[in-house]
C-alpha cells in the first residue's frame, strides 16, 4: 500500500520563471524509506518541501501529491497546519529555521505536544527527555530552558529529531538530518533512525548526500538531477547496477572517497606505530 504518491509535480519560480521540477512522479510504500540523493541544487530539498507545502510564495507548484488518498495540494493553508507534525513531519537541514527564536526550547516542545496530544506538562517532559536521550542529547532539562541561537546546529538537528520521535508521524521525511554532526554522532543518529522505523512503522523520505548511508537505511533510492528524477530502483539495484551515468559517478565518487579515507587511515597508523 502506498502511503504518498506524488503524481506530475511542477515547481516554477514565478520570479524568474524557471523550473524547478520537472514533472516529478514517485510513491512511498507504508512503512518503507525512500531515499532522494543528488548534487546540491538538483532538487532534492524543494521536492521535501513542496509535499509539506512550505516552499516560499514564489514558488509555485502543480501536480497531486496524495497522503491516503487526500491531495495535499487542495488542502488551505489551516488544513495543512493540521497534518504537519502529527502526519507529516519534516526534520530540515538548518536547525535554527524550524524554532522559535522568541522563546526557550520547551516552550516550542510544549506548545507542539499540546496541540497535537493535549497532554498536560508531566507527560510531555518525559516523553521528549526520553526521546533527547535516546539521540545523545545530555543534560535535557538544561536544554529544554535554553534558546535556540545558544545551541549548536548540531544539537538543534538532535532535538529536532527527539521531537519526531515523540510526534510518531505517519512520514517523516529527513532533509541532510546529519549534515551539521560529527562522523560519531551522525552514525549514532542513523541507527535512531532505524530503530524508529522498526518501533513505530514509520514511513520515511531520507534526503542526503551521504550514500553510505542511503545504503544502510533506504529501501529505495531516486536519484535527482536538475530538477529531474533520472533514475530510481531499489537500493540494492541502484548501488551494483546503475543504468544511468550520472548515478553511476555518484557511486564511483563515494567509493573513491571511501577508499581514499581508508589508505590515509592506514598510513596515519603506520606512522604511528
Amino acid at each position: 500500500m502506498n502511503i504518498l504518491e506524488v503524481k506530475n509535480l511542477n515547481i516554477r519560480d514565478v520570479k524568474s520563471g524557471n523550473e524547478i521540477i520537472y514533472n516529478s512522479s514517485f510513491k512511498l510504500k507504508q512503512g518503507s524509506c525512500l531515499a532522494i540523493v543528488g548534487e546540491s541544487g538538483s532538487g532534492k530539498s524543494v521536492t521535501c518541501k513542496s509535499i509539506m507545502r512550505l516552499n516560499t510564495s514564489s514558488l509555485r507548484q502543480s501536480g497531486d501529491i496524495l497522503f491516503n488518498g487526500e491531495n495535499l495540494n487542495h488542502l488551505s493553508e489551516k488544513e495543512m497546519r493540521r497534518k504537519r507534525g502529527r502526519n507529516l513531519y519534516m526534520i530540515m537541514q538548518n536547525g535554527m529555521s524550524a524554532f522559535d527564536p522568541s522563546c526557550v526550547i520547551g516552550i516550542h516542545v510544549k506548545e507542539t505536544l499540546s496541540q497535537h496530544f493535549g497532554w498536560n506538562h508531566n507527560v510531555i517532559d518525559g516523553k521528549i527527555k526520553n526521546a533527547m536521550e535516546s539521540v545523545m542529547l545530555k543534560n535535557p532539562s538544561e536544554i529544554l530552558n535554553k534558546y535556540p541561537y545558544q545551541l549548536s546546529g548540531g544539537m538543534l538537528q538532535r532535538m529536532m529529531i527527539a521531537l519526531g520521535f515523540v510526534l510518531e508521524p505517519d512520514i517523516m521525511i529527513a532533509d541532510e538530518p546529519t549534515t551539521s554532526l560529527d562522523t560519531i554522532s551522525q552514525f549514532e543518529v542513523v541507527e535512531q533512525f532505524i530503530k524508529v522505523r522498526e518501533r513505530m512503522d514509520c514511513s520515511m523520505i531520507f534526503v542526503s548526500h551521504d550514500l553510505g548511508v542511503v545504503k544502510k537505511i533506504a529501501d529505495y533510492v531516486l536519484v535527482m538531477k536538475d530538477g529531474k528524477i533520472i533514475e530510481r530502483g531499489n537500493t540494492q539495484s541502484i548501488f551494483s547496477d546503475a543504468q544511468h551515468e550520472y548515478t553511476k559517478y555518484l557511486i564511483s565518487t563515494k567509493e573513491e572517497l571511501s577508499n581514499h579515507f581508508k589508505k590515509m587511515m592506514g598510513r596515519s597508523y603506520l606512522a604511528e606505530n
